[in-house]
């Protein structure tokens, strides 16, 4: 019986105008009631999906969690206590930063309560407004801002594939520290510290909560997805997936992210 269910959002369990289908939230709440843990595991802060989860009926709640920014952190819902963090260096992000800047690339910041975005294309905002992302314009290259906060990942966003795999390939090798390299979205190239990863979070929250990896069911759809797809007991990729994380998963649902794939793979493998 699976007891841990970790899940994507954007382009998994959100829809094409970023809400959860009603589907999904009965599905959820059904497993909910039955003892489980429903834990979305996002790119995103976790201060960004409150909504979704006062939808589920997750907010506020103790023994409950979110796994935000790619693993970067683990918080409980229960007064959004962090449990555990994998941050970056500031010289690590404001070097990555001066090369994005260079290639006249924009993108993201997130410190551990704060989302910081330079230059978005008008995309980029429509995509940003649409799931309602609250966040400051960076106006200091320095970064000095920056300093004493803790910084949790940095993505570049750039509407050309070929431009982000680039990016992905040039980027690692200019920097002392250690980076996990993930694509998201159709539009973003994220970094992470090497030892966050979405896998990684989830057999951490799942060892302190007692759940073995054959209890645990993970659902997604792009590359970010993918640690937590192979480690867990059960992968699910959604119809709408990249070639690889259908290739990878144990299950492809027939339903794509639009059409409440996650509640199908619920409801087929996770409710009594």
């Amino acid at each position: 019986m699976y007891k841990l269910i970790v899940c994507d959002l954007d382009e998994t369990l959100l829809d094409r105008e970023a809400h959860i289908s009603k589907e999904n939230e009965q599905a959820i709440k059904a497993f909910v009631a039955q003892g489980g843990h429903f834990v979305p595991n996002t790119g995103r802060s976790f201060l960004s999906i409150q909504d979704d989860l006062q939808q589920l009926g997750l907010a506020k709640q103790s023994d409950q969690f979110v796994i935000a920014y790619n693993g970067g952190a683990i918080v409980e819902n229960a007064g959004n206590q962090v449990l555990a963090t994998n941050p970056l260096d500031f010289a690590t992000i404001k070097q990555i930063y001066d090369i994005a800047r260079s290639e006249r690339v924009s993108g993201h910041i997130y410190t551990l309560e704060h989302l910081y975005v330079w230059q978005p294309s008008a995309s980029e905002q429509q995509y940003l407004d649409q799931r309602g992302v609250q966040y400051e314009a960076v106006t200091d290259d320095s970064l000095a801002f920056l300093r004493d906060q803790p910084l949790m990942k940095i993505l570049l966003q750039d509407d050309d594939p070929a431009k982000r795999q680039a990016l992905a390939e040039s980027i690692p090798p200019q920097v002392a520290t250690p980076l996990a390299t993930t694509f998201s979205s159709g539009r973003y190239v994220e970094f992470n510290h090497v030892a966050a990863d979405k896998g990684k979070a989830t057999l951490q929250l799942a060892a302190k909560l007692g759940i073995t990896t054959a209890e645990i069911m993970a659902l997604g759809d792009n590359s970010n997805d993918l640690a937590m797809i192979k480690a867990a007991g059960l992968g699910v990729s959604v119809q709408n997936g990249t070639a690889e994380v259908k290739a990878a998963a144990d299950y492809v649902t027939t339903a794509d992210h639009a059409h409440s794939g996650v509640a199908e793979a619920i409801e087929k493998f996770a409710l009594h």
